[in-house]
C-alpha cells in the first residue's frame, strides 16, 4: 500500500504541477469487480482533499475502460444527473499497476441494509423513490450523439436492445460455465420466445440499483459504478432495479425495496421519462435476474483465476439464489 501511495502522489504532483502527497489510502468496501481507493491529498501549497481513486484489479474477468467510464462521468455530470466529479484518468498500467482515473469523494452511506433499516434514513426512504426516478430519467436523457460517447456501441436496426443483450450474456454463460444450469437454459428460451420491441433507445446504466447509490438522510447524493453502460431499452435500468437482489427482502412488487413499483413508475413518468410499459419491466426484471446468476459465475470464475476474495467467492456461490427466482417468475403464460 506504501508503494500505491507513492506512486500515485508522484502521479498527482506530475498532473498538479506540483509538491504533492498522499496519506490515509485505504481500499472501500464493496465493489467485487472494480477497487475503490480513498485517500487524502495534499499539495505543496497547503491544500488539502479528500478523492476517491478507482482502479481495475489485475487477473479481474471481467474486462471494461476505465477511459470509458471516465468519460461517462463527465458527460453525466453535464446532463444534471449527480455524479462524482472526476479529475484524472490514466491508461498506462506501468503509473499504478492497472488503468485508473480519480474522482471527488462524496460524503455518504452505499450500504443498502442501513438505507432500509436504519431510523437516521427514514427521511431518505420515503424521498429516494422520486429521486432515483428523477435521475434516472436524466441518465435516459443523455445525448448519445457526444462526440466523447462515440466508443458506446449501438444496437442495430434489424436487432432489438432487448435480443442484443440476450445474445451477449448468452455467450458469456456459454463460455464461462463450468457446470449445467437447467433453470438458465429455460430462462433463456422464455426470454428469447417473449423478446419486447423498445420504443426508443437511450444511454442505459446497466447497474442502477440501491447500492450503487451514495445518500445521506436526505437522499440521494450521487450515482456509481457506470461500467455497465451501453445503449439501449431504457426499461432495462427500471427491470434492474425490480430484481429480487435489489429488494434486500422487501415485497416482490418493491423497486429497489424502497416502494412499491407503480409509485415508482409514475415518479419516472412525471419527471419526463417516456412511458412505463409494465410488461417490458416484467420481461427485464427476469432477464436480470439471469444477469445477476451469469455476474456470479463470472465473479466465481475470476475468484478460481487466482483473485482471492471472499466476496468474490461467495458471489459464486448465489447463482442457486437466482435459478430459483427464474422458475418462480418463469413458470406458467
Amino acid at each position: 500500500m506504501t508503494d500505491l501511495a507513492a506512486a500515485l502522489a508522484a502521479y498527482l504532483g506530475r498532473q498538479l504541477g506540483t509538491g504533492a502527497s498522499v496519506s490515509a489510502l485505504r481500499r472501500l468496501p464493496g465493489g467485487a469487480s472494480r477497487e475503490t481507493w480513498l485517500f487524502a491529498l495534499a499539495t505543496a501549497d497547503g491544500r488539502t482533499e479528500r478523492l476517491v481513486l478507482r482502479r481495475d484489479p489485475p487477473g479481474h474477468v471481467i474486462e471494461t475502460s476505465r477511459r470509458h467510464e471516465f468519460l461517462l462521468l463527465r458527460e453525466a455530470a453535464a446532463a444534471g444527473v449527480p455524479v462524482p466529479r472526476v479529475r484524472w484518468c490514466e491508461e498506462d498500467p506501468a503509473v499504478l499497476g492497472a488503468p485508473f482515473f480519480v474522482m471527488d469523494y462524496v460524503e455518504g452511506e452505499t450500504l443498502a441494509r442501513r438505507l432500509l433499516r436504519d431510523a437516521e434514513y427514514a427521511p431518505a426512504r420515503a424521498a429516494l423513490p422520486e429521486q432515483l426516478a428523477a435521475a434516472l430519467v436524466r441518465v435516459h436523457a443523455i445525448d448519445l450523439d457526444a462526440l466523447a460517447l462515440g466508443f458506446l456501441a449501438r444496437p442495430s436496426a434489424e436487432t432489438s436492445p432487448a435480443g442484443t443483450e440476450l445474445a451477449r450474456y448468452e455467450s458469456l454463460f456459454r463460455a464461462l460455465a463450468p457446470e449445467p444450469h437447467p433453470a438458465f437454459e429455460l430462462a433463456l428460451r422464455w426470454l428469447a420466445a417473449r423478446l419486447p420491441a423498445a420504443k426508443c433507445r437511450t444511454l442505459v446504466h446497466g447497474d442502477y440499483r440501491v447500492g450503487n447509490v451514495i445518500f445521506g438522510p436526505e437522499g440521494l447524493r450521487a450515482v456509481i459504478d457506470w461500467e455497465m453502460v451501453h445503449v439501449g431499452d431504457p426499461m432495462e435500468d427500471l427491470g434492474w432495479l425490480c430484481v429480487r437482489a435489489w429488494r434486500f427482502g422487501a415485497d416482490a412488487m418493491a423497486a429497489g425495496g424502497l416502494s412499491d413499483r407503480a409509485r415508482f413508475f409514475a415518479a419516472y413518468e412525471r419527471a419526463g421519462g417516456g412511458v412505463v410499459d409494465p410488461a417490458a419491466v416484467r420481461w427485464w426484471e427476469v432477464f436480470g435476474n439471469l444477469k445477476w446468476g451469469i455476474i456470479c459465475i463470472m465473479q466465481m470464475q475470476t475468484f478460481l483465476a487466482g483473485v482471492k476474495s471472499v466476496e468474490l467467492a461467495s458471489l459464486g456461490r448465489r447463482t442457486a439464489e437466482t435459478e430459483l427466482e427464474l422458475l418462480d417468475l418463469t413458470e406458467g403464460p
